[in-house]
């Protein structure tokens, strides 16, 4: 496409006078200290006073990484690391000029954000420079483990089974480390040069937002693992086979009203309960790789996801939090492109598909019988699963998983009518088939983890010998993908991408449906290049991608990607996306100070351009924004950005009608934060956007963070919104008189939405390993829909509205119906809106909260004490005098769920 051709050589014009700029560092900067073997056994009381540690050479000499990069640390680091058979042993010594200044906040393991001092120990005992196991602890005791991954990214669910002892003196802080060989994936054959492992030491001191190390490492790096040091002197650890399991029970009470119970009419029970049991079952083998599985397993200590109103055509994301699924989740990482800026969003594997509610609903009528209630799971079961990941000596990342979930039945109630007589039946229906998730991923890392080649391929197969599910899902899904990644200059300039191509298979109907799917809508009557086949019984489709960037330099960073997604790709099956057949191209460039001055410790400014073309050539986004970030030096930090975008067409307005055209609009955006070293931190967000059509958002969010005591800590964040939408869709339906419109009427609306909704947290923490963690979110939400109209002519943003510019419209009082005579006089038949057709006049209203209690009574065992809360109501009256609400959220019916489940960690 010609526009693409030009702004790629545009973007590589911008891009050539960075390239003058030399590396941060050059790699003859590497640090290096060797481990010894322990003489004696090892305390750990934090005190570092076995002959042991005396003896062992010390890695100091840090450096700031910020806020003056490259300036020798003001408080003196020391660390030493130790072996024997079982562990690695790491001591690290703090020195602090004012100990009783020290930062030590109390919170629940992997606690993010807490204002406190941290010693941070990674090792990459692969040595490829693009991963490490991370080991954080503060003064307190309190843990966290990170997968350091792809060189700059990072997993915060992964969790390892660890020991530490901390102790603050009249000298600093100490922390004593012990880390179990077990715990820890690396190769048992010792190459020719002896065994080499990657090493990181950094330290934070909270108070003047400082961090500083051992090996350097400033902001302009392109890289952080590749920027470690190295840990020799590990000849003698051998690597070995493990076994993990942890098995697991839980029971759970269900309590809830009629209105809110998932059960219906005869099902409902205002009580239910169940035990379960499983077990997850880990077991490491000596080349590297981990085996991991699950039989049965529960996530009740998962907290639910957020209340929303979506009126798009398009499905809600939700990121996954069951750590079956998010431990690890990195190895499965593709299609995501490595730049600053991008178009579109694809997840080839979305593991919340595997045990998502079931597709198939119970209503209306089945086998001609009228439905009445149902009971119907909320959760697909998970029989089993399991997945194969680690790295092998050869430099191969592996990552393979396999889920299977059980087939699911609902229950219903069925009437039937024959002349005078009514028959009341209970009945069973499949809503989910057994069905099989596959996703297998393979990288090559070369040139010291410079150059990554790699690839994924998914599947699905479901068991659709069921006649109704067969007309409903998809038989088999696949995706096949390569993709690459290399770094070049030391790493200053990075170019990577990915091609995939996917194919579905299923009945006539069904591939006819995705077809029509709100991602490409084949049956669009002005689209030239679609085309529906009501006879396929597949579809395929290929997306790829490629960037060329620049992570790192003194100043100047940025990037260019083009993307390209055909209209037939398709991975929603096991994947996520909500769009297909674009052509795409985002760039970004940045200028950023990362060095303290006077007035400011870092400041930044930057640019970006998108665009997105549909396969037929339409311009389906275009944006141009620019912006900036500083910091204060009085620690306060403040976000501006605004952008315009200019008119584009829209060819998913009328959800599979002629294509229209969006106005130009404009957005702002201005975020502030205050000193995070306060016990009060109060951060706001200004967002405002508008369009010519007269179309507007208005956000207004606080959040404030609030420490009483270095156990207590409490986060509020209301949020307001208020929008007013001109082209809400509403329905479509034929009428051969509007011959302009391709012979169907395409009704929208405008709606103005008030949402109202604030996250309340709070983190109790008696000691690292007992904690209360309490969330609540109340939620308000209230639309108006007024100005039903018509769109007029394809390509613009033409609108009639019914009762002034054509035809009439009256509504029913005591239906809340409206009723639409589209040419007064005129042939065309008249149609209802409003209530009952999907869009009216709303108020929704919902308070959800849980509270957990976390015990870690030892190490990797943990019972868990959960209480969950839902109150959800909802009116239709469209009367807003009263929907301020006089506490009817407080008076909306609540279902209470209590979880119990305790897990005991055995190893071997």
């Amino acid at each position: 496409m010609r526009p693409l051709l030009v702004r790629t050589l545009a973007a590589l014009a911008v891009a050539a006078p960075l390239a003058a700029q030399q590396p941060a560092r050059d790699s003859t900067q590497l640090r290096t200290v060797r481990a010894v073997a322990a003489a004696g056994s090892i305390r750990l009381d934090g005190r570092l006073d076995e002959p042991a540690w005396a003896a062992a050479e010390p890695a100091a000499g840090f450096t700031e990484s910020y806020p003056n990069p490259g300036r020798p640390a003001r408080d003196r680091t020391e660390a030493r690391v130790l072996y024997d058979g079982e562990a690695l042993y790491v001591g690290v010594r703090m020195f602090d000029a004012a100990p009783d200044s020290i930062a030590a906040q109390l919170a629940r393991r992997d606690a993010s954000g807490i204002f406190s001092d941290w010693v941070h120990v990674m090792l990459d005992t692969h040595h490829d420079r693009r991963s490490a196991y991370r080991f954080s602890v503060n003064p307190r005791g309190v843990k966290k483990d990170v997968y350091q991954f792809d060189d700059t990214r990072e997993d915060l669910a992964w969790d390892a089974v660890w020991e530490v002892a901390t102790r603050v003196d009249s000298a600093g802080w100490v922390a004593e480390y012990r880390i179990p060989l077990s715990q820890l994936r690396f190769s048992g054959r010792v190459p020719p040069g002896g065994r080499v492992w990657g090493l990181g030491i950094q330290r934070d001191v909270a108070r003047r937002d400082e961090r500083s190390t051992w090996a350097p490492w400033t902001r302009n790096d392109p890289g952080f693992v590749s920027r470690f040091g190295e840990l020799a002197g590990l000849d003698a650890l051998r690597s070995a086979t493990h076994l993990e399991v942890l098995p697991y029970a839980s029971a759970r009470v269900d309590r809830a009203p009629r209105e809110l119970s998932p059960a219906g009419g005869p099902f409902y029970h205002a009580t239910a309960a169940n035990v379960s049991a499983g077990a997850d079952l880990k077991y490491g083998f000596a080349s590297g790789l981990t085996l991991t599985a699950t039989v049965n397993p529960d996530f009740g200590q998962v907290e639910a996801d957020p209340a929303v109103v979506n009126l798009s055509a398009f499905e809600t994301f939700f990121p996954e939090q069951r750590p079956f699924f998010t431990e690890g989740a990195e190895i499965f990482r593709f299609g995501s492109p490595n730049t600053f800026n991008s178009y579109g969003f694809i997840q080839p594997f979305y593991s919340r598909r595997i045990g998502r509610p079931p597709q198939r609903g119970l209503g209306g009528t089945i086998g001609g019988e009228e439905v009445l209630a149902t009971d119907v799971p909320e959760q697909t079961t998970i029989a089993a699963a399991a997945k194969l990941t680690g790295r092998t000596r050869g430099g191969w990342t592996v990552g393979v998983m396999d889920a299977l979930t059980a087939p699911e039945r609902g229950d219903f109630l069925a009437r039937s009518i024959v002349g005078a007589d009514t028959t009341l039946a209970r009945r069973t229906a499949p809503v989910e088939p057994l069905s099989n998730y596959l996703a297998a991923r393979l990288r090559r890392d070369l040139r010291g983890g410079q150059t990554v080649a790699g690839g994924m391929v998914t599947a699905v197969h479901r068991d659709l010998g069921d006649p109704a599910l067969r007309a409903l899902l998809r038989s088999d899904a696949y995706l096949a993908g390569a993709d690459f990644d290399h770094a070049f200059h030391n790493r200053v300039w990075d170019v990577n991408g990915f091609v995939a191509t996917s194919r579905i298979h299923g009945q006539r109907g069904v591939i006819t449906a995705a077809q029509n799917a709100s991602s490409r809508y084949f049956a669009r009557p002005d689209a030239d290049h679609l085309s529906l086949d009501s006879t396929r019984t597949s579809l395929s489709g290929v997306a790829g991608q490629l960037t060329v960037a620049k992570f790192g330099g003194e100043h100047w960073v940025g990037s260019a990607t083009a993307q390209t997604v055909s209209p037939g790709f398709e991975v929603n099956d096991i994947g996520f996306h909500t769009r297909a057949d674009y052509h795409a191209f985002s760039t970004l460039l940045q200028y950023r100070e990362n060095r303290a001055g006077r007035r400011f410790r870092s400041y930044d400014a930057y640019a970006f351009t998108t665009h997105a073309w549909n396969y037929g050539r339409n311009p389906i986004f275009a944006s141009f924004n620019a912006g900036g970030d500083v910091q204060l030096s009085s620690f306060w930090g403040i976000s501006l950005r605004g952008g315009y975008n200019p008119w584009y067409d829209n060819d998913r307005l009328t959800r599979g009608g002629p294509l229209a055209r969006v106005p130009s609009q404009w957005n702002v955006d201005l975020q502030t934060r205050t000193d995070s070293r306060r016990r009060v931190v109060v951060g706001n967000e200004l967002s405002f956007r508008n369009d010519a059509s007269g179309e507007y958002d208005q956000v207004v969010a606080f959040n404030v963070d609030v420490r009483p005591s270095s156990a207590l800590r409490v986060r509020l964040a209301p949020t307001w919104v208020h929008e007013k939408d001109t082209d809400q869709f509403i329905r479509s339906l034929a009428d051969p008189s509007v011959t302009a419109t391709f012979g169907r009427r395409s009704v929208f609306a405008d709606v103005e939405q008030t949402t109202v909704s604030m996250d309340a947290r709070v983190d109790w923490t008696f000691t690292p390993n007992l904690s209360l963690q309490v969330y609540a979110q109340p939620f308000s939400a209230q639309g108006d829909f007024r100005g039903y109209k018509e769109f007029l002519r394809p390509g613009s943003f033409d609108f009639a509205v019914y009762g002034r510019d054509v035809g009439t419209i009256s509504r029913d009082a005591a239906t809340g119906v409206y009723t639409v005579d589209p040419d007064g006089p005129g042939p065309a038949s008249s149609f209802a809106v409003g209530r009952g057709f999907g869009e009216r006049d709303f108020e929704l209203r919902s308070l959800r909260g849980s509270a957990v209690l976390r015990w870690e009574y030892r190490p990797g065992s943990a019972l868990f004490l959960v209480w969950q809360q839902q109150r959800e109501g909802a009116s239709f009256t469209g009367d807003f005098a009263q929907a301020e609400n006089d506490g009817s959220l407080f008076r909306d019916p609540v279902r209470n769920i209590l979880v119990i489940k305790a897990s005991w960690w055995l190893s071997r």
